[in-house]
């Protein structure tokens, strides 16, 4: 027979309310009454009967976490942060995926929201929906936060990473180290690849580089990402179109340029040189090791959820921008550029 409140509080000697009190943690109970309480707890291994206190409180004690998809490193890392940090408060989290589809988006905000879910937090959500209103629409009854590369919308709740900062620095390493014919890697319908491709347009406008090489590679689960980078740089390659230096909008499109280069005979960093971006495992487990920008993925994450939590304690919908700073990693996959 599983055990109740009441229980407790015949083994205890207090009142069923002053265990809910303790469960509940909303009332101020005496320091060695929480003990005793707790210490009966702990030897008939009791679990709060957590759907019949949401029914009654309207809280489920659930985030909704809506990202694009799980195969690049990037996103699991942050989501495996933001649980870690929420398991800790007695709060679950439900993981819906969307493809970056905007209307895939909004179904399933749809669903987090017709579930009652105490908030969304979305990473690199569509532009979409950053843009037509629809997800301001949703942080006005329901905290919501977004994880994202620094934005100006200041109307939504951010968790940022400078991701221009750091997409500045990449290229002016590649300047730094004499390389004049960057090729730039992306990939489909994304706030994040738009805003590097901006700083890249920019780059090369202000230093007045002659060499201007954008691709564009299809999205997918992780060996998608990294075969079609590599037949997309192989065919342009072929076209004659060959830099000295490759930027990827991320680690996994960093590894199909770096194999591309293997299988045609080209020496990283000898004869070309790549940045990654997002300093996921594969970046540090690759041959040889790729250059990358970090995003502090892990405290990314611990943010976010702390910040949830604090909306959802003190009700509230609107909190500060919170934004972290990048760090170019060296590694093995970048040298000096060396004229013929």
């Amino acid at each position: 027979m599983a055990t109740k409140i009441q229980d407790i509080a015949r083994l205890a000697g207090v009142s069923p309310t002053t265990v809910s009190r303790v469960l509940n943690n909303n009332y101020p109970v005496k320091k060695e009454t929480r003990e005793k309480i707790e210490a009966v707890i702990d030897e008939l291994g009791y679990k709060p009967n957590y759907i019949a206190r949401s029914l009654k409180s309207r809280k489920t004690s659930n985030i909704g976490v809506v990202v694009p998809g799980i195969t690049n490193l990037f996103f699991p890392t942050i989501v495996e942060e933001i649980n870690k940090t929420l398991v800790k408060e007695d709060f679950i989290i439900s993981l819906f995926t969307t493809n970056g589809d905007s209307e895939s988006e909004e179904n399933v905000i749809g669903n987090i929201t017709a579930r009652n879910m105490d908030g969304i937090i979305l990473l690199d959500p569509s532009v979409e929906n950053l843009e037509n209103g629809y997800l301001e629409g949703v942080s006005k009854h329901t905290p919501t936060i977004i994880i994202n590369g620094m934005h100006d919308r200041s109307n939504l709740n951010y968790i940022c990473y400078n991701e221009k900062i750091g997409t500045i620095e990449a290229f002016e390493y590649f300047i730094n180290l004499g390389h004049k014919k960057i090729m730039f890697i992306r990939g489909a319908k994304s706030f994040s690849y738009d805003l590097k491709e901006n700083v890249y347009r920019k780059f090369i406008e202000e230093h007045q580089l002659s060499y201007n090489n954008i691709l564009c590679v299809g999205r997918g689960n992780t060996l998608d990402v990294v075969y079609d980078t590599q037949r997309t740089v192989k065919e342009s390659f072929k076209e004659g179109n060959i830099p000295t230096a490759i930027f990827a909008c991320n680690d996994l499109m960093a590894v199909g340029a770096l194999n591309a280069c293997r299988s045609m005979g080209i020496n990283v960093p000898e004869d070309i040189s790549i940045i990654g971006f997002d300093n996921t495992i594969v970046s540090d487990i690759s041959n040889p090791r790729i250059t990358t920008v970090d995003l502090n993925m892990r405290d990314i994450g611990k943010k976010a959820a702390k910040s949830m939590l604090y909306m959802i304690t003190n009700k509230l919908f609107k909190i500060d921008k919170f934004c972290f700073d990048t760090k170019l990693i060296h590694r093995e996959s970048c040298r000096k550029y060396l004229s013929e």
